[in-house]
């Protein structure tokens, strides 16, 4: 029987070649996703998988995706992918409004989906174990002054859930890791008010370009993949040098 994985936000950028790769490499795979029907329907149909609507910030949103992933067989890699940003602002310009939203999806909805995943992997809950990833990224380590200071303390707390949740379920057959990804060519940087930012920032890095979500995607799947069997606890800067 196929490995089933479950990718958040997988309709577009790094969740949907994630999705693809995934797929291509013998994953029956379930596409989480919240406005994007069309675009993780049609992806669904391309890889043979299932599209789930979900917002991961709402608990009976989280329950509802795991019980149509278990359709597909015995959980073995949640990909904790989705996550949102906001346009670039100041912390003395930030709304309370943007601020729950931005730790509802991109802390909330981690914690609910690693939860469920825990409670159908863990050898403790009779499974067999698996592989939770986590994506964080860069902006966690610079904080993102004068941009995105909500967004990198979001990160943050991602990666110390990492730490945490790898240590709290490693002798129950869970490996816990967490990708950080530098600045990546994705739709994202368009809902942040600039477009351009990928290739401007990309070039500063000592790669001298911005990444491939693919690039990013392979790394995921390394660490879902036997070949990471000894790793847990990581957090994997895939930034081009940053």
């Amino acid at each position: 029987m196929a490995a089933v994985m479950i990718v958040t936000g997988g309709s577009r950028g790094i969740g949907a070649a994630t999705a693809r790769l995934a797929a291509a490499r013998g994953y029956k795979v379930c596409i989480n996703y919240v406005r994007k029907r069309e675009a993780a329907d049609a992806l669904a149909r391309e890889i043979g998988g299932i599209a789930v609507a979900a917002d991961v910030s709402k608990e009976a949103d989280v329950l509802r995706l795991f019980r149509e992933a278990d359709r597909l067989g015995p959980l073995a890699v949640l990909v904790n992918n989705a996550g949102v940003v906001d346009v670039a602002a100041r912390v003395d310009e930030m709304s309370v409004e943007r601020l729950e939203r931005m730790f509802a999806i991109n802390i909330t909805g981690s914690f609910l989906c690693a939860r469920e995943a825990v409670k159908r992997m863990s050898k403790k809950h009779g499974g067999a174990g698996g592989s939770i990833i986590n994506l964080s990224s860069v902006a966690a380590r610079i904080g993102a002054p004068a941009m995105y200071v909500d967004y990198a303390a979001a990160k943050g707390a991602i990666d110390t859930m990492t730490l945490g949740l790898s240590k709290e379920v490693g002798a129950e057959g869970i490996r816990v890791n967490a990708i950080r990804p530098g600045v990546i060519k994705t739709e994202i940087h368009a809902s942040s008010g600039d477009p351009a930012r990928a290739e401007r920032i990309g070039a500063t890095a000592p790669l001298q370009r911005a990444g491939e979500a693919e690039e990013i995607a392979r790394a995921i799947l390394w660490l879902a993949s036997d070949e990471a069997s000894y790793v847990s606890g990581a957090i994997l800067d895939v930034a081009g040098g940053r």
